[in-house]
């Protein structure tokens, strides 16, 4: 597998080994992809259980674009 990262990226990367709390690159990138998926499934989880309180609730006076967006900004 080969990886490109940006020069900003790269930076970032060799600034979390030198505080040495990872050993290499790898764990760096290892340790982005577990937090990505832990917070996919978590955003997930929360659009499940907004969909389930719609169906089940009362009809809503907000757009869907406005539903969608309170969920980016909270």
């Amino acid at each position: 597998m080969n990886i490109s990262f940006t020069k900003k990226q790269e930076e970032y990367i060799a600034k979390q080994v030198a505080t040495g709390e990872y050993q290499n690159n790898s764990e760096v990138i290892r340790d982005a992809i577990r937090l990505h998926s832990i917070y996919r499934d978590k955003v997930i989880d929360d659009l499940r259980r907004e969909i389930e309180k719609g169906w089940d609730g009362p009809e809503s006076s907000r757009t869907m674009d406005e539903i969608i967006a309170s969920k980016k900004n909270g």
